[in-house]
């Protein structure tokens, strides 16, 4: 398990991640949450190379619970 970055908002549907550093999920990565529950996949990759923001569909009815959580790839 390796840490994608913390979620800091919801929008247009989708949850917004801070990325730890320059290295990023490729699409399709699916995250989980502390307890390895399956919390969405990534759909897209935006802002500063150093340290970008990624795009979250998530699995979840209820998104907005994510928000300041840290999020994990899991491999």
């Amino acid at each position: 398990m390796e840490r994608a970055g913390t979620a800091l908002g919801t929008a247009q549907g989708l949850v917004v991640v801070r990325s730890t550093d320059e290295t990023v999920p490729d699409l399709g990565t699916a995250l989980v949450d502390e307890s390895l529950t399956d919390v969405g996949t990534v759909v897209d990759v935006f802002g500063p190379v150093e340290r970008p923001f990624l795009a979250v569909s998530p699995t979840t009815d209820r998104p907005e619970l994510l928000v300041g959580n840290p999020l994990y790839t899991q491999h």
